[in-house]
């Protein structure tokens, strides 16, 4: 059955030009869980103002730690030097323990343990941030 599953995949992909996609969330529980977890020290819109994260307009395919921030607030070394490129695996990774991933980093954020929170948040970020 596994097999089906995986070639059906594979067939969907090919037929329509869709890659199935590492983050497979949900956009509207993606939703949620920013606004209880993210929203303090994030905001999405584009042009919106930085908080004391940065904006997060436009992180996919953003290089870590090269944007400006519109006051003085100064990406860590680590971040700045990482080579970082935001995407679903790199976002998965920071998302689970940012600590962990990204030694020295300044996000004083414990990380959303459950992949399936992880995979919710990149999707909503994913639809948000365009």
């Amino acid at each position: 059955m596994k097999y089906l599953v995986a070639l059906s995949t594979i067939l969907f992909a090919l037929t329509t030009g869709a890659a199935p996609s590492h983050a497979e969330g949900s956009v509207k529980e993606g939703a949620r869980k920013y606004e209880i977890r993210c929203k303090a020290c994030h905001t999405v819109e584009q042009g919106g103002a930085d908080k004391v994260g940065p904006n997060l307009f436009g992180v996919i395919g953003a290089k870590a730690g090269k944007r400006a921030f519109s006051f003085d607030l100064r990406h860590s070394k680590a971040m700045k030097e990482s080579g970082i490129i935001w995407n679903d695996e790199t976002l998965d990774g920071f998302l689970e323990d940012p600590d962990k991933y990204l030694p020295g980093t300044k996000m004083p954020f414990v990380g959303f343990r459950k992949k399936s929170d992880r995979d919710d948040i990149i999707a909503y970020l994913k639809s948000a941030t365009k």
